[in-house]
């Protein structure tokens, strides 16, 4: 089960469970927000609609600030240099919920995960021993 959401200018797919970082949200003091701007919900894989009443609950993590961007503007030939920094705050949330048309789904309603195979890991080329470098000179 998942569902496509708008929250700020970003569009994100969650499911329950999931944790995603959006650009700050209004806080409350329950510790919970509700988003109401569903854009599409799936129950099966590859089918999902459109559905009129659907909203997704989460419970706010945590505020918080991401990386430095550092903005740089130069003019050549001017003398003309001017350094920005930049950090967007965000807010972590933790998909609680989705409801659709009555029916709820929570992460204890997912079908477990199966965690991806990791590649086999690639063995270091032998190197030749010193002796065998002294014999090949001889």
């Amino acid at each position: 089960m998942y569902a496509v959401i708008r929250a700020g200018s970003k569009q994100f797919r969650v499911s329950p469970g999931d944790v995603i970082k959006v650009d700050s949200a209004p806080k409350s003091e329950s510790g919970k927000l509700e988003i109401a701007d569903v854009l599409a919900v799936s129950n099966e894989q590859g089918k999902f609609g459109s559905p009129e009443n659907a909203t997704v609950t989460a419970e706010i993590l945590g505020e918080g600030r991401g990386d430095k961007i550092l903005v740089f503007h130069y003019k050549r030939k001017k003398q003309y240099k001017k350094l920005q920094g930049h950090r967007q705050g965000y807010t972590a949330l933790k998909i609680t919920e989705i409801s659709v048309d009555g029916e709820k789904f929570t992460e204890s309603d997912q079908p477990a995960r199966e965690a991806k195979a990791k590649k086999p890991a690639r063995k270091a080329a032998s190197k030749k021993s010193t002796a065998s470098k002294a014999e090949a000179a001889e």
